[in-house]
């Protein structure tokens, strides 16, 4: 039986260190009893996404038809939001709200998500939730490494066998990979899109640029109007454009490979995958079999559910990015644009650029030219077995396409 003893009904297991690996998030597979599932669980070596979503969604994305090849198999996209906001949520609270409910219904005994930890909340800390009025002590984002499946044996012997995982893409594709071996009666994954992670000393750093108070800001948000949100202890807050960020200042190894390699943007072997790219000021929600349709629906009347709207086009601030991309990828600084025109740009962006599934598509296609780019210089012998097909389909509007050799 699950260890129902347990008290605090949210609880943070010691894992094991992670065992040296090359391309590599910390997912928490090498923290694993049996550190070699990492070769057919990664991400980063040979993913095999038809395979697996055949086998977890019931078919394959298809390729005929361009809202599949960018964001997966899916049923159903909705603009959507908690209608009553949750305390300390990064949106409204939906994506803790569905492993709440899960909870509470008694679908699963276990929720392994990530906390804050207690040193420095803005850390990951890997934490198993089994009370549903704890899932609020994990609402909100973290950066950082979050070896979140690492959980697994942790609550295999505490006995639990009805599982919900939330995860990013990296963690849900090595989590589906191992799943027939798990001996689960049940399992919920709840994805969030790839978070673009760094370190957590790099994050403080990045604050540290953005204002002269880092210590007192409590929330933080990349907006689809092109603008990062910054809130602070004493209730201010602070609006600033995409184009005043200092990305251009930032250490080249600021974002890990990984991230700069990501083949899964969208988290498509989730059951639900909930984020912000197309939601327009709400929260955006890629429902994507029966099991992601049965969550949703069992909040009822607790969520407004929209279709998402669309404008702009996207393909000139697409272009812009790849060129940038281009001198990032070959060691060339990037273009800095003058300061008298960043203000006038991020005045101009929200109005005239991509806007809702337009600017989720722009995302998407950034991310697949961004992975190209990169392997090609720094691990073009792992390009054939890591880029799949979606991602060079994605890539082929921009004229980039597979090299000798690229391409099984």
């Amino acid at each position: 039986m699950p260890d129902t003893a347990a008290p605090s009904g949210l609880i943070a297991p010691d894992l094991a260190p992670a065992a040296p690996r090359g391309l590599c998030t910390d997912c928490g597979v090498s923290r694993m009893e049996n550190a070699s599932d990492c070769g057919r669980a990664c991400q980063f070596i040979q993913p095999d996404y038809p395979f697996e979503e055949v086998r977890v969604h019931g078919r394959a994305r298809d390729m005929s038809v361009e809202d599949e090849v960018m964001f997966g198999p899916h049923v159903q996209i909705y603009r959507a939001a908690l209608k009553e906001p949750k305390p300390g949520a990064q949106w409204t609270g939906l994506t803790t709200e569905l492993a709440r409910s899960l909870l509470e219904r008694g679908e699963v005994t276990a929720v392994l998500t990530v906390g804050p930890d207690p040193e420095d909340s803005w850390k990951p800390q890997p934490v198993i939730v089994t009370d549903p009025a704890r899932m609020a002590d994990v609402r909100g984002m973290r950066m950082g490494y979050a070896p979140v499946l690492a959980l697994l044996e942790a609550a295999a012997r505490m006995g639990h066998t009805k599982l919900a995982v939330v995860g990013i893409p990296c963690q849900i594709y090595a989590l589906r990979r191992l799943e027939e071996q798990l001996g689960l009666k049940a399992l919920y994954v709840i994805g969030t899109p790839c978070s673009d992670n760094t370190t957590t000393e790099n994050f403080h750093h990045f604050l540290e640029r953005l204002t002269d108070r880092p210590e007192d800001v409590t929330y933080l948000e990349f907006r689809a109007d092109y603008h990062v949100e910054l809130r602070f202890a004493d209730g201010s807050q602070r609006d600033i454009p995409f184009l005043k960020l200092p990305l251009s200042d930032l250490p080249n190894d600021f974002f890990p490979m990984t991230c700069k390699t990501c083949v899964d943007y969208t988290n498509a072997l989730s059951d639900i995958t909930v984020g912000y790219m197309g939601g327009q000021g709400d929260q955006w929600v890629i429902v994507r079999n029966e099991r992601g349709a049965a969550m949703l629906n069992a909040l009822g009347d607790l969520v407004r559910l929209e279709t998402p709207g669309t404008g702009g086009k996207r393909a000139s601030a697409v272009k812009g990015f790849l060129e940038n991309t281009r001198r990032a990828a070959g060691g060339l600084p990037l273009r800095k644009m003058p300061d008298f025109m960043r203000g006038i740009m991020g005045w101009l962006m929200p109005k005239i650029g991509p806007k809702g599934m337009e600017f989720a598509k722009a995302r998407l296609e950034m991310k697949a030219i961004e992975t190209v780019l990169h392997l090609r210089r720094e691990h073009p012998a792992k390009m054939k077995n890591m880029v799949p097909d979606h991602v060079w389909t994605i890539a082929e509007p921009y004229d980039l396409k597979p090299e000798n050799g690229e391409k099984r």
